[in-house]
């Protein structure tokens, strides 16, 4: 898949305010194969956690007391960004409403990014009573870690996109015009 370059990007956050992001991973994606997949352990606001989002991700306050703040992470995806300005996410609508959030609620600017959504190729391509990350992976014995850890989530999602394109015969991210949207 020459020409094919993309990062997937996954966020998980301390409390159910998008701006607390504690997690945040991606997987680069060039010419159609995976080439780094990278996670950062970030330091939400005041290194609050809520319960449930504890229970789910498994990320306590010990773990990221001395991590770095979104800005400094954002930063090191940014360089990223610049060479490949598309991201992937599954359940786009919740990961890139937390980098609108964190960008805002730290004054940063948001670059001209182009998003798609595997959520949205998997409800159209595919006929399964469920479109969940892992469920849609375990159809398709795509290998993974830890669910609803950034980094694993990330490279799960970056195999899930790159099986649906496969899938649906696409041969350009231009051609998925009813799964993508603008930072």
């Amino acid at each position: 898949m020459q020409g094919l370059n993309f990062i997937a990007i996954d966020f998980e956050t301390a409390t159910g305010r998008r701006a607390s992001i504690c997690e945040a991973g991606i997987c680069v994606v060039r010419n159609g194969e995976i080439a780094e997949t990278r996670s950062w352990l970030v330091r939400p606001q005041g290194n609050m956690y809520s319960y449930w989002n504890m229970q789910i991700h498994g990320i306590h306050p010990r773990d990221t007391m001395n991590s770095p703040e979104f800005p400094e992470v954002w930063n090191a995806i940014s360089e990223y960004l610049k060479e490949i300005p598309v991201l992937v996410a599954h359940n786009a609508a919740f990961d890139i409403s937390c980098i609108r959030h964190s960008l805002e609620f730290y004054g940063l600017e948001k670059p001209d990014i182009t998003y798609y959504c595997s959520l949205r190729a998997a409800r159209r391509l595919y006929n399964f009573g469920c479109n969940s990350l892992d469920y849609l992976c375990d159809q398709f014995k795509i290998p993974y870690g830890q669910h609803h850890r950034a980094g694993d989530d990330a490279g799960m999602c970056a195999r899930l996109f790159l099986r649906e394109i496969q899938d649906a015969r696409w041969c350009k991210l231009e051609e998925m015009e009813f799964c993508n949207g603008k930072l």
